[in-house]
């Protein structure tokens, strides 16, 4: 059920490119990811479709208020409560609809960067897990930024590394 509710927000929530992500790229946003920050679109190829967000937003508040609405009305009702609480009510739930779109704004930007950097990371590391590597190949990126190694040379730099640690290991 909740995996069919992100592959709706998915498909009706952004624009996500058919071109690939980049090697750098996709090192680059699981390091930011890594480190809970904010990966830029651009870098993932996905885009926001805007009215679809607000509009899904606007569906989501409307439930969700209509219920807590109906809620309260029953409240008011058996309390006679006092025309100001009413008031005071409707400005904090006016607050928390503005401000819950910015964190569903962050939470859909989370899930869908979490789902192109697994699907990026099936292209560019098949043989090894994102759970298991991602923390190893992210130490590994930052030597290689430490290191100034070039970008053409990258790819090779971070294989040979986690090939090499991982025969250390054992």
């Amino acid at each position: 059920m909740i995996e069919k509710i992100k592959q709706f927000m998915f498909k009706n929530l952004f624009v996500v490119s058919k071109q690939p992500v980049l090697f750098r790229d996709l090192l680059e946003a699981n390091c930011l990811y890594n480190e809970g920050m904010l990966i830029d679109p651009a870098k993932l190829n996905f885009r926001y479709r805007n009215r679809r967000f607000y509009a899904i937003y606007a569906l989501l508040c409307f439930i969700v208020l209509t219920l807590f609405v109906w809620i309260l009305h029953i409240l008011f009702s058996k309390f006679e409560a006092d025309l100001h609480i009413s008031v005071i009510i409707t400005v904090i739930l006016t607050a928390c609809v503005f401000i819950g779109f910015d964190y569903f704004r962050v939470w859909t930007r989370r899930l869908i960067s979490l789902e192109l950097i697994r699907a990026a990371w099936r292209v560019h590391f098949p043989y090894f897990p994102y759970e298991k590597y991602s923390q190893k190949i992210e130490i590994i990126y930052n030597e290689a930024i430490k290191l100034e190694i070039p970008r053409k040379d990258l790819e090779k730099y971070v294989l040979d590394r986690l090939v090499h640690g991982i025969s250390s290991d054992k």
